[in-house]
């Protein structure tokens, strides 16, 4: 009997110690667990930020102070010159961004590729699509001709894509300002790009081609070309002659 309580006893106590010996282990793994940090959870610091060229551009107090200056001194090209290099120069890039495009927003063709060459030489500028997007579209409201081919030629120096939509977006911004030719150009890259077409921006431009049935054809034929299923809803006739007499100035009652 005094061997079997002996022997109960004993492995009470292993059982004892063997519970103290795991609340150790358990208590020492928790202790050394390493919180997972905010990246790791969210995953969102790793991916590439919005596009400066995107983000909402509100003029600062400096800004604001530097765009007024621009202006007052831009028929004194030389002061103009002398004030960008010791003002405009040490601008933020938020700042600098902001005020390029209000002169944009102002149409202000001359200003804006002033700064336009600024932000190219700056060492934080990386060649971005919606950078010479915005360009473009500012120089087709102002059907200034020279400085598109420009701009065209850096972004292509550059290796600058456009996706899909926005060639649809610019050739429609061009046809509307009427310049016919300066479209057509760009509806060629787009042509030739290595995004896969898309149907929309091809009824974008159609759109705004009805004023140009001949240009119209070429372009429906292209779309029936690569989208051989798809539909496209000819305008009336009419419209097209209605188009072509306001454009020629023989017809002052259409409205």
């Amino acid at each position: 009997d005094t061997v079997t309580v002996t022997c109960y006893s004993l492995e009470k106590i292993d059982i004892l110690m063997l519970r103290l010996a795991l609340r150790r282990v358990s208590s020492t793994s928790t202790s050394t667990v390493v919180k997972p940090s905010s990246r790791s959870i969210f995953g969102s610091a790793s991916k590439p930020s919005l596009s400066i060229w995107r983000r909402k551009k509100e003029l600062g107090k400096e800004g604001l102070i530097i765009t007024k200056e621009l202006k007052r001194l831009q028929p004194d090209l030389v002061r103009l010159d002398r004030f960008v290099r010791s003002n405009v120069s040490r601008l933020l890039k938020s700042d600098l961004v902001s005020v390029l495009f209000e002169f944009q927003r102002q149409d202000n063709v001359f200003l804006s590729m002033k700064l336009y060459d600024i932000v190219r030489k700056e060492i934080w500028y990386r060649p971005d699509m919606f950078f010479y997007r915005d360009m473009l579209m500012m120089l087709a409201r102002n059907k200034r001709v020279d400085e598109t081919k420009r701009v065209w030629e850096d972004l292509k120096r550059e290796g600058v894509l456009f996706d899909q939509h926005t060639f649809g977006d610019i050739v429609r911004a061009y046809l509307d300002s009427g310049l016919t030719s300066e479209a057509m150009d760009i509806y060629e890259e787009m042509r030739q790009s290595p995004e896969p077409p898309l149907s929309l921006p091809f009824r974008v431009i159609l759109k705004g081609l009805i004023p140009y049935p001949v240009l119209r054809e070429k372009i429906k034929d292209d779309f029936l070309e690569i989208f051989p299923d798809m539909i496209i809803y000819d305008p009336p006739e009419d419209l097209f002659e209605d188009h072509e007499k306001h454009r020629d100035g023989t017809d002052t009652d259409i409205y």
